[in-house]
């Protein structure tokens, strides 16, 4: 199994510009909406381009504005889809914990390739759109074409470390109490939509996507498939990742420690490429996308032989 390993770790001070400073075309008006059925909850998307199909996936609390700036980058040469994932905006929210188990947002994933027309894609995720979509490259490997993640380890890196280092444990605390029966109810969506930035017009559009979702629908993706202590590691059988991976990570990530990154490229069948971000933290996907995207477009050429 020969296996080939990049790491990339870049002094940010010495980038150009930070995505506050940026202005960047808005695509809001530009994409086209659809909507996929898996078993009857309907997952809402946007698309813009065409090409090879790049799906990708916010995690909490997120929707599918979370990729604007890619969907504006990419859509010259691919097709960009962006997802709100079940419980979220404009897609459905099903009740009940059970109806957010992996199995369910994995499908709803598929569901959304093939809603498109097609049979593969490179699926992209972050947070918890980042652990679907680890997820979804090893239940459906035959859709994954490639996998991008941002800030999400690996999920048995992630229950390792929970499982061995104390500080993990205890910067878990917030989905031990997201977790709790009736977390949802200290949620709101001016509180949620802070988390984006002070720019009045992106504040608005995710309030108003905020006021559109489900809070409890948002809080049971932790309590259906977020590890609950005691924590132990996964001695289950590997199911090796067999598509290439790109893996951004901001090392100042307070919520998921980059001591999870260790022995990725164990779990893989082929390449890694580990970029890591000394100086940003868990949204460095959204803060830095005048780092992340070039890397991005020249990591998925190569792949595609561009």
């Amino acid at each position: 199994m020969s296996r080939f390993v990049s790491i990339f770790a870049f002094a940010l001070l010495v980038m150009p510009g930070s995505a506050t400073e940026a202005q960047t075309p808005d695509v809001w008006d530009r994409v086209e909406h659809g909507y996929a059925d898996n078993d009857g909850v309907r997952i809402h998307y946007v698309t813009l381009g065409q090409g090879p199909l790049v799906v990708m996936v916010h995690g909490f609390p997120d929707f599918w504005y979370l990729w604007r700036d890619y969907l504006e980058a990419l859509s010259d040469d691919y097709q960009v889809v962006a997802m709100d994932q079940r419980g979220y905006n404009q897609s459905d929210k099903p009740e009940g914990v059970d109806n957010y188990k992996f199995e369910y947002l994995v499908g709803d994933v598929a569901a959304v390739i093939s809603d498109t027309g097609h049979q593969s894609a490179t699926v992209v995720g972050h947070d918890w759109g980042g652990v679907v979509a680890w997820m979804f490259s090893m239940q459906r490997p035959e859709m994954t074409d490639q996998l991008v993640v941002f800030n999400f380890p690996h999920p048995r890196g992630l229950q390792r470390e929970l499982a061995n280092n104390p500080q993990q444990a205890e910067n878990s605390a917030y989905a031990r109490n997201f977790q709790a029966e009736g977390a949802h109810l200290g949620l709101s969506a001016e509180q949620l939509a802070g988390l984006h930035g002070d720019e009045a017009l992106v504040y608005e559009r995710y309030v108003e996507a905020f006021e559109k979702s489900d809070f409890e629908g948002m809080l049971n993706y932790y309590k259906a498939n977020y590890p609950y202590p005691p924590y132990v590691e996964d001695d289950s059988a590997v199911v090796p990742v067999q598509a290439p991976v790109l893996q951004f990570h901001g090392m100042d990530d307070p919520y998921l420690l980059f001591g999870a990154l260790n022995d990725t490229w164990e779990l893989l069948e082929q390449d890694l490429t580990l970029v890591t971000i000394p100086g940003e933290g868990h949204w460095a996907v959204s803060d830095r996308p005048d780092f992340t995207i070039p890397i991005f477009e020249s990591w998925l050429a190569i792949q595609l032989g561009r």
